[in-house]
């Protein structure tokens, strides 16, 4: 994989990439620097006046700041312009992001969604030609995630870095190395007491269920007699409690307790540990991946449990940790996660 070019390597490379995108003559793509003062660029491609950010980052938060720039630099030319913003390659949050904010783009990796009057371009599966081996891990890796999943759990108040080391078990170190990208990214903004404080919660949250992997757990599937899934997870967490087995149902499972919405069939519980003989025998559990109603799962991170609560009866993982968690999950749950974003989280506030 090719090193990730500075954001000066990447302009000088728009003339070339948009006449293969559009399928004309290098010639015939003008290039102007100062064209459209708010912006990188403003190219003129035969008919079509194209407003062009570039980003050597692909970072959510840098996105929407860009998608708002370059609008309105777009807006502001008295002839119709499409807003466009390049990168080096466009994750899949960053493209939410942009159809969000309604902002064409394509990548040097050779995707591109560009919808404009005259312009229908869409071009999918290029992998990333500039990801490189030693990049730094992500900020929405397992252990890093405890701290975006606290500042979402409190998308309301300011926190100190220490009062996030303590609340998720870290060091004050670490927390300070992933706060210092969080707020890179603009994901957060830091007050002048130095608290962090989510500067739009939504978008935080889509960036991480983009990233997240449910299947990078372990996972031992098997069945239990049941009648419903909601009477399996009845079953199960009353077994569990009665065992004092540390646990917490996500998913499918969590998303009925939290909203009633979309019932189902497979529940899943979170455990600290593989569930053991004695346990197996008192769910009455016959582990087959083949019609499996049960998931018990062992987190790459015990941050899962941070935020865990018990509703209805049933001790669940935070909202937060459901809403990305549903992403892995079988029968109705895309519908369930947008579901509970709308009904949970329809509250929080973030700044402009």
């Amino acid at each position: 994989m090719g090193a990730r070019p500075s954001e000066k390597q990447l302009a000088a490379r728009v003339q070339v990439a948009l006449a293969e995108l559009l399928d004309v003559p290098k010639s015939e793509v003008k290039v102007d620097k100062g064209g459209a003062p708010e912006a990188d660029l403003l190219v003129q491609a035969g008919r079509h006046a194209l407003v062009v950010d570039v980003l050597g980052t692909v970072s959510a938060g840098p996105l929407v700041t860009h998608a708002e720039r370059v609008t309105a630099a777009a807006r502001r030319l008295r002839r119709k312009a499409t807003p466009l913003l390049v990168v080096p390659f466009m994750t899949e949050a960053g493209r939410r992001v942009c159809k969000g904010a309604g902002v064409s783009w394509f990548d040097l990796s050779g995707n591109a969604h560009i919808i404009a009057p005259g312009l229908h371009i869409i071009v999918d599966g290029q992998l990333n030609r500039f990801r490189s081996p030693g990049r730094p891990t992500s900020i929405f890796a397992p252990k890093s995630s405890r701290v975006v999943r606290w500042l979402l759990m409190h998308p309301e108040q300011a926190l100190s870095q220490r009062e996030i080391a303590r609340a998720t078990d870290m060091s004050e170190g670490f927390v300070s190395r992933i706060a210092s990208r969080l707020e890179a990214d603009s994901y957060v903004v830091r007050e002048s007491s130095g608290a962090l404080r989510v500067k739009d919660p939504v978008l935080l949250l889509g960036a991480w269920q983009a990233e997240y992997r449910f299947d990078r757990h372990m996972l031992v599937q098997g069945h239990v007699a049941a009648r419903s899934g909601d009477a399996l997870t009845r079953f199960v967490s009353d077994t569990l409690s009665a065992a004092s087995v540390e646990h917490a149902a996500t998913g499918l499972s969590a998303a009925w307790q939290f909203s009633h919405f979309a019932s189902f069939r497979i529940a899943t519980f979170f455990l600290t540990d593989f569930p053991s003989d004695e346990l197996r025998e008192s769910l009455g559990f016959r582990e087959e991946a083949r019609g499996a109603n049960l998931w018990l799962v062992i987190p790459n991170d015990v941050g899962v449990f941070h935020g865990a609560v018990v509703h209805e009866g049933v001790r669940c993982v935070h909202p937060v940790q459901t809403y990305v968690d549903l992403k892995g999950h079988p029968e109705r749950a895309s519908e369930a996660a947008e579901h509970l974003r709308a009904e949970l989280f329809s509250s929080w506030r973030y700044d402009d």
